[in-house]
């Protein structure tokens, strides 16, 4: 009965890792008296790697609907930050790997390409669009480096992969419904087919989910869809067909400062609920006066938000082709519209701007509406043969995507006495459009590798590499930003690793890796993010980053006690530091440089033990030092008289130092209980070190029965949930409109209060 807890916690099907030996035996579903429950966490026997595995019902022990990357936080090294309760309000959402930020790590679903899960969409779209949380069969997280063959430019310091539940065998109704804080509503109900003629099977699954935000004004919301179908082709091998579409739109909350903090408090927001102040404000801002309530004009904007429509669909095909040899490949495409807003007290809208239905305005306002507006089209394809040969396992692979984001930066008119536009509607009738451009970009990768199993596969070498080529090309339509080309190019980049098993309860592990993250094409981010004289002068000097990471570790089993340890070193090289110049509302473009390396070494620490059968009890330690090893030139001024930003030697921003996990899972006779704490250490978000938010602890809880048995309450289960247990003031999100070299920068997000939910779910 644990599927009523996890209706869909079947693992999906995913092929090993090309260095992996088989893993550790499956444990058997959880939940009826006599079973074993299976592990809070997979350490990752078997991979010559660090990577560990949270699988669904891991996933359906946190609050229904949370980010799969919810699910992650609690493992070592990994750093996740979120304003909202459930993890999913992107424009806060930010995860990072042993101090490399997101933007530098890889993401994929099911093998096909995420990007690097950028708000501003680039290359990819976030997972919580991907794909419907209860669907997720598993994750694997490798925090050092990925596998060769990842389809990913971005995957420096680590990759996330997620996977899809397969379909069940058997014809099965899912649904579930929850309420909570903030008048949350969310369902969820997935229809399986079960076995069509033993070789088909299918799934189409629907949610949604609406709830107000927890300070402020304004609602986030978002419909999805998800569907795949599954066929063994018997001695030919097997295909699978995955569809997914979203309807995302979320208000956004008010990016903070610590002098706006200190003020104001964490409960400041926008004041979406007052327009006659926010005309009010801007109005005696323009005319020089002082504004009503006092403050500063940046303190809460009227109102802003994100939309975000996606399309994703892929195909994979298994192929047998003879004994020992396979090939895998992925077709896909996606498809995404999108559109971040602002209502800006910084341009006032002119007379005769149009109104939504093409009129002209009469009394305009002294706020504009302004937006950037996405149109990416994606597809690509990735392929990897695997042939073995002896103790010889050979793998080729290649991966090709054509990618066009078309992005433009856009003002439209605001009308005095009541608003005429809301923020999640996508807008029409521009007055002006400040830049607008077309970027494509072409990526190329392909990888080599074997793995030999020594000595009855007590030894296992694996070594390969792989090299990637990114054209980047950028056309601009309007406006005065950079356009051209440049290119991200390294043919070259080895990896290799060794696994030890000492005995059968002991195995040891190292390996090597380089890697390269390629320049990405928009006029938000990435060197064409730049006025064309600054482009050209850096564009034939500008390299990519790079890095370097050295890992090695132990793993230990013994009856109901795992654990893992794993040290590292990571010489990061050609960093791209993006200075942020002036708030974020206003839009400017950020300067771009290669600034130096960064060297990086710590430790991370893993126990999963269970202490009786029902009762486990997950813990791990996190020790991160990061620091930037160059001073950075600038221009010499009163705050840089040396014409330097004495960065050497700082701890580079977002990287807490230390970080603390651990919960607690109860689950026998129908009972689950779980609770959860985490520590993260203080954080910097300057560069010169000057600003720093500090650390914090915070827990959250569940506690739920499942019916067994026969009767009319099989299949049912309540649960309830606590988010953020001790109602902890802190600050969540850091960096949400960029670091900045020294002093306060309006770039902070508070952390959800204390908040309930409570989940019905039925199965049929």
């Amino acid at each position: 009965m644990a599927a009523l807890l996890a209706p869909h916690a079947a693992l999906a099907e995913t092929p090993p890792a090309p260095e992996s030996a088989p893993a550790a035996p499956e444990a058997p579903a959880s939940g009826d008296a006599g079973t074993e429950s299976p592990d809070i966490v997979v350490l990752g026997f078997g991979k010559s790697r660090q990577v560990q595995t949270v699988d669904a019902l891991d996933i359906a022990r946190i609050v229904p609907g949370a980010s799969p990357l919810k699910a992650i936080e609690k493992l070592p090294g990994v750093n996740f930050q979120s304003a909202d309760a459930f993890g999913n309000y992107e424009w806060a959402v930010r995860i990072s790997l042993r101090g490399f930020n997101q933007n530098q790590l890889g993401f994929t679903l099911d093998g096909i390409p995420l990007g690097d899960m950028s708000y501003g969409t680039t290359n990819g779209l976030h997972i919580s669009r991907a794909i419907i949380s209860e669907n997720v069969g598993s994750t694997d997280v490798a925090q050092g480096a990925g596998a060769l063959g990842t389809a990913s430019t971005s995957n420096l310091g680590g990759t996330i992969q997620f996977h899809s539940d397969d379909p069940k065998d058997t014809m099965n109704v899912t649904g579930s419904g929850t309420y909570g804080s903030n008048n949350t509503w969310r369902g969820v109900a997935r229809l399986d087919s079960g076995l069509i003629g033993d070789t088909v099977k299918g799934y189409i699954s629907y949610a949604y989910y609406k709830t107000d935000k927890w300070k402020g004004y304004g609602q986030q919301k978002q419909q999805q869809v998800n569907a795949k179908v599954t066929a063994d082709l018997g001695t030919l091998g097997d295909i699978s067909a995955y569809f997914a579409y979203s309807d995302r739109k979320e208000n956004d909350y008010q990016d903070l400062s610590l002098d706006m903090i200190k003020r104001r408090g964490l409960s400041l927001d926008n004041i979406s609920n007052n327009y006659p102040l926010a005309i009010a404000i801007a109005t005696a801002a323009q005319a020089g006066q002082p504004l009503p309530g006092g403050g500063t004009l940046d303190d809460s904007y009227y109102d802003a938000a994100g939309l975000r429509r996606d399309y994703l669909g892929g195909v994979t095909f298994n192929a047998k082709l003879a004994p020992g040899v396979t090939v895998k490949t992925t077709g896909y495409y996606h498809e995404n519209t999108g559109q971040g807003s602002w209502i800006t007290p910084y341009n006032p809208t002119p007379l005769g701007a149009l109104n939504t239905d093409g009129t002209p305005i009469t009394n305009p306002a002294p706020l504009s509406f302004r937006t950037t507006e996405y149109g990416l089209k994606r597809g690509g394809i990735i392929s990897a043969l695997s042939y073995e040969a002896g103790a010889n396992t050979f793998g080729f692979g290649g991966w090709y995507e054509s990618s066009t984001l078309n992005i433009a930066r856009r003002l439209y008119g605001m009308t005095l006495g009541t608003p005429n536009r809301s923020a999640l509607d996508y807008q029409s009738n521009p007055y002006a459009t400040a830049w607008d451009g077309k970027y494509d970009t072409d990526t190329l990768q392909y990888h080599v590798e074997d793995t030999l199993k020594l000595a009855g596969d007590t030894l296992e070498i694996s070594a390969g590499w792989k090299g990637v080529q990114v054209i980047n090309n950028a056309k601009l339509r309007v406006g005065t930003l950079a356009q051209g080309r440049i290119d991200a190019r390294d043919w070259f980049q080895p990896q290799a690793s060794v696994l030890y098993r000492a005995t059968q309860n002991v195995e040891l592990f190292a390996d090597y890796t380089e890697n390269m993250r390629a320049f990405t094409s928009s006029a938000a981010g990435g060197p064409f993010a730049t006025t064309q004289v600054l482009f050209d002068a850096v564009k034939n000097t500008l390299k990519p980053e790079k890095s370097k990471t050295v890992e090695g570790g132990v793993r230990l089993r013994s009856g109901g006690f795992q654990a893992s340890a794993v040290g590292y070193y990571v010489d990061f090289s050609n960093r791209l530091l993006s200075v942020a110049n002036g708030v974020g509302i206003l839009g400017n473009s950020p300067t771009l440089n290669n600034v130096g390396s960064v060297h990086t070494y710590g430790g991370e620490f893993s126990v999963n033990y269970r202490i009786v059968q029902p009762l486990s009890i997950f813990a791990s330690y996190s020790y991160n030092h990061s620091q930037y090893q160059d001073n950075v030139s600038t221009a010499i001024t009163r705050d840089t008289p040396d014409g330097l930003i004495h960065t050497k030697g700082k701890t580079a921003v977002d990287s807490p130092e230390h970080m603390l996990k651990g919960e607690i899972v109860y689950d026998q006779y129908g009972i689950t209980a779980r609770v959860g704490a985490d520590y993260m250490s203080k954080r910097y978000f300057t560069y010169s070190n000057d600003r720093s938010v500090p650390g914090r602890v915070t827990m959250d809880a569940s506690i739920g029965y499942r019916f067994d048995g026969d009767g009319p309450l099989h299949g049912f289960a309540i649960v309830g949930n606590v988010t953020n247990l001790t109602d902890k003031k802190y600050i969540a999100t850091i960096g949400s409109n960029g670091f900045t070299n020294s002093g306060d920068n309006q770039t902070l997000l508070a952390g959800a209060p204390r908040q309930f939910f409570v989940t019905v779910k039925k199965g049929f």
